[in-house]
C-alpha cells in the first residue's frame, strides 16, 4: 500500500503553521525574560535547553532540590474572550513556585510551554511578559520555554500555557508534617481573588445559569465581571521564605484545587487534626455572587474555590503574632485562623464567615 503524494507546493505554512511568526514572538519576548536573569542563569535565549550554575548549590550544606509543574486551567478562557493575556503569566507562576515554597524550597528557574492554534506574536509575547513579571517577583529565572503551534487541534485564538519550576531547600531547613506539632497556630493569607482554580465551576454559574456578560459592571466588585475574574493570583514565593526565615514556620499550604481544608490537611501528621475558624475572615464578594447565582452549597463552594485564602503557614504559637505583622509589613493581608490539635491528620472549618 502507497501513501498519497504530497501535492505540489504544499508549505508548512499552508498547514497552518508559521515558523516566520514563532521567530518574531521569541524576539518580542526578550525583553521580558531578560528582567528575569538570576546571576547563576548560564546562556542566552534561543538555545535547546535553559542553563543554569549548579555550583552555586555548594554553599548548601546538603541542598534538595523540589520540582513543581502546572497550568492553569480554564482561567485561559477569560483571557481569550477579553482578549487580554499579560495577566495569565502571573496565575501560571503562582501556581507553580508556590508549590515550591511549602517545604521551604527558594524558585531557582522556571520553564514554561504555550500551545496555541496560531501563532500571532504580539499575543504570545504579552504572555510571556506577565510569566516573567511574576518570575520576577518570585525571586526566580525564566530560563526557557517552547511556543507550539497546534492547527485543528486548537482554533486560531485558543492557546494554554503549562511550567515547571526547580528550587532548592537546605535538607534541615524543610518545613514539612514532620515539624507540625499541637498547639501550632494557622496563619492565613489573603487570596487575591480566585486566583486560577474552579473556574469550570464559575465560568458555569456565571455565563451559563445567570447569563452575564464578562463586561457587566458588577457593584459589588466596583469593576466589570471580566476584570474580576481575570484578577491575577497572588505570588507568594518571596513573601513565605522570608517569612521562615523570620520566625518558626513548621509548614505551609498553597490552597489550590481542593480547597482549604483538602489542601492543609495534606501538610499535617497523622496524630494532629487543624481547624480553621471561618469567622476569622470575611471572604471576597465574588465567593458570595457564585454561591448565591448559582445555589452553590456551601460544603462545595468551599471544596473547589480558596474562599479567600491563599495561603497557610503553621508556624510556632509565640510566633504567630510575629507571623502576622511580618507579612502585613510585606502588604500580604494576614491573619490568625485557627489553630492545631491532637486529632487524626483531618482539616475542619467551622463556625460562620462574617459579613
Amino acid at each position: 500500500m502507497t501513501s498519497s503524494p504530497v501535492p505540489p507546493g504544499a508549505t508548512y505554512a499552508a498547514a497552518g503553521v508559521d515558523i516566520e511568526a514563532g521567530d518574531r514572538a521569541v524576539e518580542l519576548m526578550k525583553e521580558w525574560v531578560a528582567k528575569t536573569r538570576r546571576a547563576e542563569t548560564y546562556g542566552e535565549l534561543g538555545g535547546f535547553a535553559g542553563l543554569f550554575d549548579a555550583s552555586a548549590l555548594k554553599s548548601y550544606r546538603r541542598p534538595l532540590l523540589a520540582t513543581s509543574t502546572d497550568g492553569v486551567g480554564t482561567k485561559v478562557a477569560i483571557a481569550q474572550r477579553m482578549d487580554v493575556h499579560d495577566t495569565i503569566g502571573f496565575d501560571l507562576v503562582g501556581m507553580v513556585v508556590d508549590d515550591l515554597v511549602v517545604c521551604g524550597a527558594e524558585p531557582l528557574f522556571m520553564t514554561d510551554y504555550i500551545a496555541c492554534g496560531r501563532v500571532v506574536p504580539e499575543r504570545i509575547a504579552a504572555v510571556v511578559k506577565g510569566i516573567a513579571q511574576a518570575c520576577v517577583a518570585a525571586g526566580c529565572t525564566l530560563s526557557g520555554g517552547e511556543t507550539a503551534e497546534h492547527p485543528g487541534l486548537l482554533g486560531p485564538d485558543e492557546y494554554d500555557v503549562a511550567g515547571a519550576a526547580t528550587g532548592v531547600v537546605e535538607a534541615d531547613k524543610l518545613l514539612g508534617p514532620h515539624l507540625v506539632r499541637p498547639g501550632d497556630v494557622l496563619v492565613a493569607m489573603a487570596s487575591s481573588g480566585l486566583h486560577s482554580n474552579g473556574y469550570s465551576l464559575v465560568r458555569h454559574v456565571m455565563f451559563e445559569t445567570a447569563g452575564w456578560s464578562l463586561d457587566r459592571q458588577v457593584p459589588e466588585l466596583s469593576r466589570t465581571l471580566g476584570e474580576e475574574l481575570l484578577e491575577p493570583t497572588r505570588v507568594y514565593a518571596l513573601d513565605c521564605l522570608d517569612l521562615a526565615r523570620s520566625v518558626e514556620v513548621h509548614a505551609m499550604s498553597h490552597v489550590t484545587g481542593g480547597g482549604l481544608a483538602a489542601n492543609l490537611a495534606r501538610v499535617l501528621p497523622e496524630n494532629v487534626s487543624a481547624r480553621i475558624d471561618r469567622s476569622t475572615w470575611t471572604p471576597a464578594p465574588i465567593f458570595r455572587l457564585v454561591s448565591e447565582l448559582g445555589s452553590v452549597a456551601e460544603r462545595e463552594l468551599e471544596r473547589t474555590l480558596n474562599m479567600g485564602v491563599g495561603m497557610v503557614a503553621v508556624v510556632a504559637p509565640g510566633d504567630a503574632d510575629s507571623a502576622v505583622q511580618r507579612l502585613t509589613e510585606r502588604d500580604v493581608p494576614a491573619w490568625i485562623a485557627g489553630e492545631v490539635v491532637n486529632g487524626t491528620g483531618d482539616a475542619e472549618l467551622v463556625g460562620a464567615y462574617t459579613g
